[in-house]
């Protein structure tokens, strides 16, 4: 799973599967293939850090299975440190925990990390981007949630554009190469307004997943939103 560094041309698309019918996880993940998504994205919560419960290990292994496209796995959960060794076992790319719920973050990166897996690590609204400062050298993705996590649907919070704007100077000051990822209520209203803040990832769930049209016209969508926004700027 390859990172964008800040600022750079190459805008990922990470598919949020839990926006995908539940009974049909197969069909959805299929319909991204060849789409132009780059990886995909998979919230796992536990029901005790935000009020939802969703996928587990043998979810994980069976997306692994399902699919090439990389998985990263968004743990909204409790004690991450707990679980890490077993997603990376069920296949998982990319790993990333919350500061909120990680008070030994630094050894919870560096296990992320010597298991072969991206490091990444989140704040809520709620929470300074200063937060991940301390550990900017463990950091292959930061990740701004842009709603309040815990359900896919809601809209999009304006405000989280200047802590995005302060992590890729951040990123830029400290000469590190690192994605930075908005995740919520993403949409191609809202796309373009991320990208330009300085957001290289861009996690879209219902957007994609309840196009009209389909996934893969979801993610197209997303694609000419922040191309035609990049020509009115030029």
């Amino acid at each position: 799973m390859t990172n964008t560094p800040c600022g750079g041309a190459s805008i990922v698309i990470a598919p949020s599967i839990l926006a995908a019918d539940p009974c049909a996880l197969g069909a959805a993940v299929g319909e991204l293939e060849g789409s132009g998504a780059t990886r995909l994205h998979v919230d796992i919560m536990d029901g005790r850090f935000v009020p939802n419960i969703t996928f587990g290990f043998d979810t994980v292994s069976r997306l692994h299975a399902l699919t090439a496209l990389p998985l990263e796995l968004h743990l909204m959960i409790v004690e991450p440190e707990r679980h890490l060794e077993r997603f990376a076992a069920c296949g998982a790319a990319g790993i990333t925990v919350h500061v909120e719920v990680s008070p030994h973050l630094h050894r919870t990166l560096q296990t992320i990390r010597e298991l072969g897996c991206v490091a990444g690590a989140a704040v809520n609204p709620g929470t300074p981007e200063t937060a991940l400062f301390e550990v900017t050298d463990l950091l292959d993705c930061a990740l701004v949630m842009t709603v309040n996590p815990g359900f896919g649907g809601q809209k999009f919070l304006p405000s989280m554009l200047g802590k995005v704007e302060r992590l890729r100077q951040h990123f830029t000051d400290c000469s590190r190469t690192a994605d930075i990822e908005v995740d919520g209520g993403i949409t191609s209203d809202t796309a373009a307004s991320a990208v330009a803040a300085g957001a290289t990832t861009l996690v879209a769930g219902t957007s994609v997943f309840h196009h009209p049209e389909g996934a893969a016209a979801g993610v197209h969508a997303l694609q000419e939103s922040i191309v035609k926004a990049a020509e009115q700027h030029s």
